[in-house]
């Protein structure tokens, strides 16, 4: 966020002009005058993409409400405006400066709204609750790693569209047949922190960080995993195309016949080049003890910044009640593949939203399982440990390191930061 953008405070006064009733007046009486909704600034750093999709939101709110809230482009590292779209890439900013922030229920007490979301499913509280369960931050667009495959590759490689693998050892054998079957890609991921770090040490049942914030995804469900994915990338099975969702362009081009990646993404792969989607939870590994566990839900959120005036305060609680809306809901699965809140909000959704979206949303509950909020603090969430991770995945795949060496290096550089910037090691903003 650039430090040169300032909150917009300034309410514009309108002449509104109203009927008067009275007896014979000697002379016209003057017309009363009504000061407009304040002009509020909504920032975000999206791609021109997301920005053209968030400003008509924004319009929608706009026409809705009489209001005259405006999209700005902001950037890393600044003062918050007055409402912000926090990406899981900017968590950071929030956990490092919480005092720029208000939090959401302090906010919308000040404006004399409630907000209850006792009912909001627990798998959509990650990093936007503080320690007394209240919120901080709005979860807009929250979403959980899936497996997407191409059905129609699959019926290409002689493989049953409907039975997608379920474990990571019963899908290297998916891998070899979609290579023999021409694919010079079986298998790609987006965002590769978040997915095979933070997810896969979850569903392994061995968080990638201790509740005191100390990282420990060296352990070995994480090496024996890396290990596997190194093996992967010498036999051409899996192709890494970047830090993060470079991989998506690729499976929506059909070069590659499976990929990991948000859930939400399943609205961005409805026009896929010759792809038929299928969705799987993401695999696991089935020798580790325990079983399956839940994998995580994150995304981006809303957080109001802090010091505004009342009027401010009162239009910033109008918009998160109008992104509470069931409708406003169906609108945000459907056009960004978000998690719905709340349970009258899926019940809507499923009413209405595509097939697909639909089964999608399920395996991601299914997925979640009421526990996608834990813990609060991801390594994909701190940038400087998430840099740190995504060199040395990298290392090891490329085979500079072997996989314990990579993983142990990770974690040694990533607690060294951590330890030198305590604010970061917090598990809750507030």
């Amino acid at each position: 966020m650039s430090h040169s953008i300032r909150p917009v405070v300034a309410a514009v006064a309108l002449a509104l002009a109203f009927p008067v009733l009275a007896a014979k007046p000697a002379k016209p009486a003057a017309k009363p005058t009504a000061v407009a909704s304040p002009e509020l600034e909504l920032g975000h750093n999206l791609s021109p993409a997301g920005e053209a999709l968030l400003q008509g939101l924004v319009d929608r709110f706009n026409a809705d409400t009489s209001s005259n809230m405006k999209v700005t482009r902001i950037q890393k590292g600044g003062r918050p405006v007055d409402i912000n779209l926090v990406t899981r890439y900017d968590m950071a900013e929030v956990l490092a400066h919480p005092k720029s922030f208000i939090p959401l229920h302090e906010m919308m007490a000040k404006a004399g709204e409630s907000l209850n979301l006792s009912d909001m499913s627990a798998d959509l509280k990650a990093g936007v609750v503080d320690a007394k369960g209240r919120l901080v931050a709005l979860p807009v667009a929250y979403s959980t790693p899936v497996l997407f495959y191409n059905k129609n590759a699959f019926r290409k490689a002689k493989l049953d569209p409907e039975q997608p693998p379920m474990t990571w050892f019963e899908m290297q054998g998916f891998l070899d047949k979609l290579q023999d079957a021409g694919y010079s890609c079986p298998y790609t991921s987006s965002w590769p922190v978040w997915v095979h770090i933070d997810n896969v040490s979850a569903v392994s049942g061995v968080p990638a960080m201790s509740e005191k914030g100390v990282l420990t995804f060296n352990g070995m469900p994480q090496v024996k995993h890396l290990a596997m994915m190194t093996t992967w990338v010498k036999a051409g099975y899996y192709q890494n195309f970047g830090r993060r969702n470079e991989g998506s362009a690729k499976f929506q081009d059909g070069e590659c016949a499976m990929i990991t990646t948000d859930s939400r993404e399943a609205v961005d792969f409805r026009e896929a080049k010759g792809v038929e989607l299928g969705v799987a939870p993401l695999p696991f590994h089935d020798d580790v003890y325990g079983g399956r566990q839940h994998t995580l839900a994150d995304g981006a959120s809303l957080w109001v910044g802090a010091g505004q005036s009342a009027a401010n305060y009162k239009q910033a609680a109008k918009f998160i009640r109008y992104m509470l809306k069931p409708d406003m809901q169906v609108e945000m699965v459907s056009v960004y593949g978000q998690m719905p809140l709340t349970p009258a909000a899926r019940a809507a959704a499923r009413s209405k939203i595509l097939k697909k979206e639909d089964e999608t949303l399920a395996i991601a509950y299914q997925s979640t399982n009421g526990k996608g909020a834990l813990p609060a603090v991801r390594v994909a969430n701190i940038d400087p440990i998430r840099i740190i991770a995504n060199e040395e995945l990298e290392a090891a795949w490329a085979d500079k390191k072997p996989p314990k060496a990579a993983l142990d290096a990770a974690v040694s550089r990533g607690n060294a930061v951590l330890n030198a910037k305590s604010g970061l090691k917090k598990s809750q903003p507030f």
